[in-house]
């Protein structure tokens, strides 16, 4: 019987912030007014409510009380690298330089590289571990997995040369996982999956010296760069930045999405639902929550087994429900149509419903004080994966080998909590949203009739003016979900195809852009074409590892009209984006010949020389940049524009 770990057990904590629940707060029209102010989303405005009356603390209120913001850290003029620092650039108090002579470029420059760095680790080793986890597979030490996709996996083989002809797909899924592994400490000079982009594009990273030459040496040589006494040139320093985010998106984040396929099924077109109403009153509710579908997938299978059902329904369940949070839902609502109770700000507003059971966490976009907010309900917070251990939380251990074992042992867990629940304090506040996804790039074919022509035929003709890829996750700074849903609706009727991973697609989900209704917000042509195909006019196209399945079909289109990436009529934003993740997909967009808008400013202001690189400078590298602007509409602007430009190259 599998128990948590004895000295890493759930602790109750007092959630109220007594200070907060002042009777100043309890006015009305303060309630109302913080309602507004802080989501678009109209199912978490009562869960809002509730948090502000009963003290509950919420990511809002914490960012709040961070304010002002040190405009040294917000600017990436500071630096505590060293043991000599920590130091800051003040020249109006002389402070032009840190005590090692690095000036405000230097300092920013390294301060962003580690950033890119970070992210691109978090991708990348989450691609290690589902590719460990294919292998294990392959070799009979994983308790519970199998192949789902052999079709995928022999053309991955393909890829790295194997003859596929003569082997199982057992004997192939053991090869191609070894491959894949040693991609992340190749020798060769090259990640096999860049070779995916078009020629042109990989003879701008040849030129440039930005092709990736394996997924952990660009990290690492990063963490080297940004060391007191070795990276001196700003130029320099981004431009390895541009290296180690290639081989984040076309190495482990590419790795991380082609096997999780392969092992769980390549998504296929699907209905679903989505928003906090998924939850059910009258059934045992478990939430999924993290990056990882390794853990996920086995809770699913969990989740349907007859002695837990039956021991559901003696504790007086209707039965077992499964929901899904940020991107380990996205994985399980694109392949599984589980449905998904919201994106990153949406976390603690679920267990603010009074109805979760658990919360299964493995790791990223976590937020550490769960176990705070749990404290106040019955709710507990299973942590899962050793790297992401959460103070207050139950611990246990999750590994392929005990997979299933495990699952089922959290799974009675939730269902044996279920009669611990107050019934006074739930509060479920409305209804689902009906949602269409599973648009994997082999869905999105298929639909088209396995040829990319149609889709081109309709761009060239001008009914579909381009497409802009929204992704991203949610920040304070910006009004949770308005940057995502305004600029999708906007991009939509410009006759701009939208697609969308992450955050982002939950929030357009939310707001019922993934539904086939929602063309009669396109504009002519593309609603037009949406209707010809019974799509909708934003395409959910995975999880934010699976912002990879962009970058190929960018490779595709662009393959099939003879040009590079950075000549597409496409472009990209971020508006909410918060997360070193972000920075790293942001980056490999741009480095691949994507114009990229973000919402939030990075922590780059404090060098004229950093921001001019990154928002001009690079057109003349990687034929792209970036762009900040929050307001979603003048975002708009700038993607339209740009991809008004790039069709009158091409000469459409």
């Amino acid at each position: 019987m599998v128990k948590p770990d004895p000295d890493y057990v759930q602790k109750r904590i007092v959630c109220s912030d007594v200070e907060r629940a002042r009777e100043s707060l309890l006015n009305p029209k303060i309630i109302e007014q913080k309602k507004e102010e802080r989501t678009i989303d109209e199912l978490a405005k009562p869960l809002i409510e509730v948090s502000l009356k009963e003290g509950i603390e919420t990511v809002w209120d914490r960012y709040e009380k961070q304010q002002p913001e040190c405009k040294f850290c917000a600017q990436g003029l500071s630096c505590s690298r060293c043991a000599m620092g920590p130091c800051r650039i003040i020249p109006e108090h002389g402070r032009v330089r840190g005590v090692c002579g690095a000036d405000a470029d230097l300092i920013v420059a390294r301060n962003l590289l580690d950033t890119i760095a970070t992210g691109a680790a978090a991708h990348s080793d989450h691609g290690r571990e589902i590719v460990e986890t294919l292998h294990k597979t392959a070799i009979g030490e994983a308790q519970g997995y199998t192949i789902t996709d052999g079709v995928k996996l022999r053309r991955i083989a393909e890829e790295f040369g194997f003859e596929t002809a003569r082997l199982t797909d057992e004997e192939l899924a053991r090869d191609v996982a070894l491959a894949l592994l040693e991609e992340y400490g190749t020798t060769k000079n090259y990640v096999q999956f860049s070779r995916r982009a078009p020629e042109k594009t990989q003879k701008i990273w040849n030129a440039t010296g930005i092709t990736p030459r394996s997924v952990d040496r660009e990290i690492v040589e990063a963490m080297h760069r940004v060391h007191m006494g070795v990276g001196a040139d700003y130029t320099n320093i981004l431009l390895h930045g541009l290296r180690t985010s290639l081989g984040d998106g076309w190495g482990g984040s590419m790795m991380a999405t082609d096997i999780s396929d392969v092992l769980f099924k390549t998504p296929e077109i699907n209905e679903s639902t989505v928003n906090l109403g998924v939850v059910k009153k009258d059934h045992v509710n478990i939430a999924l929550h993290g990056h990882n579908p390794v853990l996920s997938e086995m809770v699913v299978r969990a989740a349907s087994d007859p002695e837990l059902l039956e021991l559901a329904d003696r504790k007086g369940a209707a039965g077992i429900n499964l929901v899904g949070l940020c991107c380990t839902g996205n994985e399980l609502l694109m392949r599984k149509g589980i449905p998904q109770a919201g994106n990153h700000f949406n976390q603690e507003l679920l267990i603010a419903t009074g109805a979760l059971e658990v919360m299964i966490i493995d790791y990223q976009c976590i937020f550490p004080s769960l176990p705070r907010t749990a404290g106040c309900y019955h709710t507990h917070i299973v942590s899962t994966n050793p790297k992401s251990k959460v103070p207050g939380s139950l611990y246990y251990a999750f590994y392929p080998e005990t997979a299933m074992d495990t699952a089922k042992a959290i799974v009675k867990l939730a269902v044996e909590n279920y009669e611990n629940r107050n019934p006074n304090t739930v509060l479920i506040p409305g209804k689902p949203m009906r949602v269409v996804t599973g648009f994997s790039v082999e869905a999105i074919k298929s639909a088209l009739g396995d040829t990319w022509k149609p889709l081109v035929d309709a761009i060239v003709a001008g009914k579909i003016k381009g497409a802009a890829g929204v992704v991203g996750c949610n920040n304070p700074k910006i009004k949770h979900d308005y940057g995502h849903v305004t600029l999708s609706k906007e991009l939509i009727k410009r006759n701009i195809l939208v697609v969308e991973t992450g955050c982002a697609a939950i929030a357009s989900g939310k707001a019922g852009l993934l539904r086939p209704e929602a063309a009669e917000l396109a504009g002519d042509g593309l609603r037009e074409v949406c209707e010809a195909l019974g799509i909708p006019p934003v395409l959910h196209m995975g999880s934010c590892v699976d912002c990879s399945r962009i970058l190929v079909l960018l490779a595709e289109l662009a393959n099939a009209v003879g040009v590079g990436i950075d000549e597409l009529p496409v472009a990209g934003a971020a508006p909410e984006w918060y997360s070193q993740k972000a920075v790293s997909i942001g980056s490999y967009f741009v480095a691949s010949g994507v114009y990229t808008v973000l919402g939030p400013m990075p922590k780059i202001t404090g060098s004229a020389s950093v921001v001019e690189l990154l928002t001009k400078g690079l057109f003349d590298v990687v034929n792209a940049a970036f762009a900040v602007e929050p307001d979603p509409m003048k975002a708009a602007d700038l993607m339209e524009k740009h991809i008004e430009h790039k069709r009158k190259k091409l000469g459409i």
